[in-house]
Formats: C-alpha cells, structure tokens, sequence
C-alpha cells in the first residue's frame, strides 16, 4: 500500500504538529488548552486507526469467523476522552482564577507582574 493508502496517520501527524506548535509559540494560557486539545485528539485518533482491521467484524467468536477488530483501543479511548475532558475543564478553571488574580492570560505579562 502506498503512502497516500494511509492517509488517516498523515492526519495523526498534521493535528499533533499543529497542537505542539500552538503549544510552544503561543502565549496565551487559553490558546496553549487549545493546543494541548489538538494534541490529544490526535492521539486518540492514531489509537482509534491501530485498533481497526480491514474486514474485521465484532468480537464475536463462532466456528468459521474471520478476523476481528480488537476492541480494547477503543474502550481505552473512550476512558481517556473522559480525562481529557475533566482536565480541559479543570484547566480552563485554572485560566479563569489566573485572569481573575493577574488581569491577564498572557504568559509573559504574568511573568512580569511576579518578578519582584
């Protein structure tokens, strides 16, 4: 299979490019949640796209039955978009406490306002 037969870990690499760029070039404590998100959707989508078979039917073994599709990636994902979320929504609670004590989300401005 050529290179192009794979385009769903091309997308895998792209999304978790752009999510560690938005993280390391961005300021903005909102902005790097953003990308830290990107980052682990990419994941959960090269998680997703291992656990697939071609042909593979439900977990179901019965006389004659082909291949099948692990679902364990699946399941694992599903557990991990949970904490994904939970921490997205305990970070957004960070930046809004951090907004309301510096005036700011801006790395370098709360920076400044800490060196005494």
């Amino acid at each position: 299979m050529s290179l192009l037969g794979h385009y769903n870990y091309w997308i895998v690499v792209v999304l978790m490019m752009v999510g560690f760029y938005v993280v390391i070039d961005r300021g903005n404590l909102l902005k790097k949640l953003i990308g830290l998100n990107m980052f682990q959707t990419a994941v959960f989508l090269l998680y997703i796209s291992m656990g697939k078979i071609e042909g593979g039917t439900a977990p179901i073994i019965w006389e004659g039955g082909g291949p099948y599709s692990n679902p364990l990636p699946h399941v694992l994902i599903l557990t991990a978009i949970v904490v994904g979320v939970a921490t997205l929504a305990l970070g957004l609670g960070l930046v809004v406490r951090i907004r309301e004590a510096y005036g700011t989300v801006e790395e370098d401005e709360i920076r400044e306002q800490d060196d005494p």
